[in-house]
C-alpha cells in the first residue's frame, strides 16, 4: 500500500505541476482558469507536457517526506513503533493531502512527545526554505496584460524574509503576490502551509503535542479556544478554517494521556520556543485571499 500511494502521489503532483509549469511558461498566474484546477482533460490532449511537472512534484514530495521522516526518526529514537511515511494523493490544488505516519504504540513520556511533535515541522520547514529561495529566484514579474489569478495566495513571513534576502543579490526579483510564480515556489508555499496547520496548538496536531508536553492540564481548554478562533477565522478570512475548527471539537482529536514524569530540560524548552517561532514564520490567517465564508454568502 505505501508504494501504491507513493506512485499515485507522483502522478497527481506531476499533473498539477505540469499545469503550473505551462502557466509559468505562458506568463500566466499559477491558477488562471477553472480548468487549471483539474488538469487531466488538458493532459489527455497534451500528454507530452506531463513530465514538465517534475520540478513541482519532486520539490513538494521531498518536503512532505522530510516532515514525516522527522516524526519517524524521533519515534525510532524513543522506541515508539510506527510505520514509514504514507503519502496521501488527493484532488486538491497540490495533488496531495499531505503525508502521515501511523504510530503503533504509546508515547512513553513528555520528552518523547515534544520530540515527536516538533521534529516533523522542523524538518519540513528546513526542506521548504530552499524551495522558496530557488522558486523566488526563478520567478519573474507579471506582465501588465496578464489576467487576474483565479486563486491568490497569502504570504507568510518566511516569504517576505526570503524576498528581502534575495533582493540584496537580485534587485528585480518579483514579490510572491505580483509575479509569474515558478512551480517550485508553490511547492515551498504548500510546505509552509502544511507546517503552519500542523503547528496549531490544539488537539493531536504537532503543535498540540508540543503544548501538551508543556501544559497538559491546559491542553483541552486551549484546544476548545483554538477551535472557536479558527471558526471565527473561517467566517472572516478563509472558509477552510471552519473545517479545522470543527475538527478540533471532535472526540477523536482529544489528546491521549502521556506520562508527565519529570520536568523538561533547557533543550526541550528551546524546542518549544522553536515551535512558536516556526508558527510565526509560516502562519497566515488568510492563506487564500478573498475566500472567507462572508465572501461566499454575499
Amino acid at each position: 500500500m505505501p508504494l501504491i500511494l507513493f506512485a499515485i502521489s507522483i502522478l497527481t503532483t506531476l499533473a498539477i505541476g505540469a499545469r503550473f509549469m505551462e502557466n509559468f511558461r505562458l506568463g500566466l498566474p499559477t491558477l488562471a482558469a477553472d480548468s487549471d484546477l483539474w488538469p487531466w482533460p488538458w493532459l489527455f490532449h497534451h500528454p507530452e507536457k506531463f513530465l514538465a511537472g517534475w520540478p513541482f512534484s519532486v520539490a513538494l514530495l521531498s518536503i512532505l517526506l522530510a516532515h514525516e521522516f522527522g516524526h519517524y526518526i524521533a519515534c525510532r529514537i524513543h522506541g515508539i513503533p510506527t510505520t514509514l511515511p504514507l503519502l496521501l494523493p488527493a484532488p486538491t490544488l497540490s495533488g496531495t493531502a499531505g503525508a502521515v505516519i501511523l504510530i503503533r504504540g504509546r508515547i512513553p513520556n513528555r520528552h518523547a512527545l515534544i520530540d515527536v511533535g516538533i521534529w516533523g515541522p522542523i524538518a519540513g520547514y528546513l526542506a521548504s526554505v530552499p524551495a522558496i529561495l530557488l522558486g523566488l529566484w526563478l520567478s519573474r514579474p507579471l506582465g501588465v496584460d496578464s489576467p487576474p489569478p483565479l486563486v491568490s495566495f497569502g504570504q507568510p513571513a518566511t516569504f517576505r524574509l526570503a524576498h528581502g534576502l534575495l533582493s540584496l543579490f537580485h534587485p528585480g526579483i518579483p514579490q510572491f503576490t505580483s509575479g509569474v510564480i515558478h512551480p517550485i515556489l508553490i511547492a515551498g508555499w504548500v510546505g509552509l502551509f502544511i507546517t503552519a496547520l500542523n503547528l496549531i496548538p490544539a488537539g493531536q496536531l504537532d503543535g498540540g503535542h508540543v503544548f501538551y508536553s508543556l501544559w497538559p492540564r491546559a491542553h483541552r481548554p486551549v484546544t476548545y479556544t483554538m477551535a472557536g478562533l479558527l471558526i471565527l477565522c473561517g467566517v472572516f478570512y478563509w472558509i477552510g478554517w471552519l473545517f479545522w475548527g470543527i475538527l478540533m471539537l471532535l472526540p477523536a482529536m482529544r489528546h491521549p494521556r502521556v506520562a508527565i514524569d519529570r520536568p523538561l530540560g533547557a533543550g526541550r524548552a528551546l524546542l518549544a520556543i522553536t515551535a512558536l517561532l516556526l508558527l510565526a514564520l509560516t502562519f497566515t490567517v488568510e492563506p487564500f485571499l478573498g475566500s472567507s465564508l462572508l465572501h461566499y454568502v454575499r
